[in-house]
């Protein structure tokens, strides 16, 4: 936590007014008594009465001296009721778009400085948010619409297989096939939609217990088996059977999965995608390497941003609702981890650490 002086140094610069204050008003004081004593005995040589006049001067020396106090506790409280009044205009102007800058007095600068990156992270975060909503927005106008297009073909090749009873079977065998394609694209979408409601509304509760990743790694392989055969893509795991990580096991199987999927969506066919695992430091490096085009360098952070999706025309036959990097990423994190990408020449590497924190 970061220390300001401001309050130090004022109550240090007041205390030294105080003690100046009172060295002089008595320096003052005796001086002046001093001189008074030698002029009253030289005109009345009569130590009583020079003895009510000493007295009668100690009394308005602290008189001076109280008058002299409170003269100086209400400039200290007046600067310190400005402070505070300068702030509270300050936190006022957080959210005044019309103004850039927040300027205070000299004395404030180290607020100055603290208000204004304040200001600025508030304005960032509010512009990604309205971004991130609109890429939401954007994105569920696109899915609506799509979801017409597999819906009104599934409606089509229904009625014309019940209005032609008597089609050839090839013929039928043909449209019954072409009808469940769509109906598993409507599902797809569906499951998108749900996707994006689950990502807003839930929060992540980790139930962590120790995993076998080379075991977890291979489920998840085996799942996507339709559909790296059918794409005559392969999956190669490179990790030692002892590997073993303390973590949620459906969080973080889900999580490689998002990241597993995104390799074989964006990887050209006929390749293969590898997948290494690293056990050093305490720590467990996961890496998922694809063969696709290579991600500008400019784009490789905002991937994971939710919404986000790579490729802006609404290809959602290929591309999903842009929550899988996210959730990948927000999954990790909350085990404490981290995940990054880095793409070049046709190859795109993502990297997740984990801590092993073995139990």
């Amino acid at each position: 936590m970061k220390k300001y002086t401001l309050l130090k140094s004022t109550f240090r610069k007041f205390i030294l007014k105080c003690i100046i204050c009172t060295a002089i008003v008595i320096v003052l004081g005796y001086l002046f008594g001093f001189i008074v004593r030698i002029v009253l005995y030289t005109l009345i040589p009569s130590e009583g009465y020079l003895y009510f006049r000493m007295l009668y001067m100690s009394v308005f020396v602290i008189i001076t001296w109280v008058i002299c106090m409170i003269v100086l506790i209400y400039k200290q409280l007046k600067k310190v009721f400005s402070y505070i009044t300068e702030l509270q205009n300050a936190s006022n102007q957080l959210l005044d778009k019309n103004i850039d800058y927040i300027e205070l007095s000299p004395e404030l600068r180290e607020f100055e400085t603290e208000i204004n990156k304040l200001k600025h992270e508030s304005e960032k975060n509010e512009r990604l948010a309205r971004e991130s909503d609109q890429r939401k927005n954007d994105l569920i106008v696109y899915l609506a619409h799509d979801l017409k297009t597999p819906l009104t073909s599934v409606i089509g090749y229904l009625e014309l297989l019940k209005e032609s009873p008597d089609l050839p079977l090839e013929q039928r065998v043909k449209y019954t096939s072409i009808t469940l394609d769509k109906a598993y694209r409507l599902e797809d979408l569906m499951n998108e939609f749900f996707e994006i409601a689950r990502f807003n509304d839930t929060k992540i509760v980790l139930m962590k217990k120790n995993l076998n990743v080379k075991f977890m790694l291979e489920q998840i392989v085996d799942e996507f088996y339709p559909i790296t055969n059918e794409q005559e893509k392969n999956i190669e795991i490179n990790c030692d059977d002892k590997i073993v990580i303390y973590a949620d096991p459906d969080k973080l199987s889900r999580a490689l999965n998002n990241v597993i999927k995104n390799a074989i969506s964006y990887s050209f066919e006929n390749t293969t995608i590898n997948i290494s695992v690293e056990h050093t430091n305490g720590q467990v490096i996961i890496s998922i390497t694809n063969d696709g085009y290579t991600i500008p360098e400019d784009k490789l952070n905002s991937i994971f941003e939710k919404f986000y999706r790579l490729d802006d025309a609404r290809n959602t036959q290929k591309g999903g609702a842009g929550l899988g990097l996210a959730i990948a990423k927000e999954i990790i994190t909350s085990h404490g981890g981290s995940i990054s990408a880095k793409s070049k020449d046709n190859k795109t590497t993502f990297t997740l650490v984990m801590p092993e924190n073995e139990k």
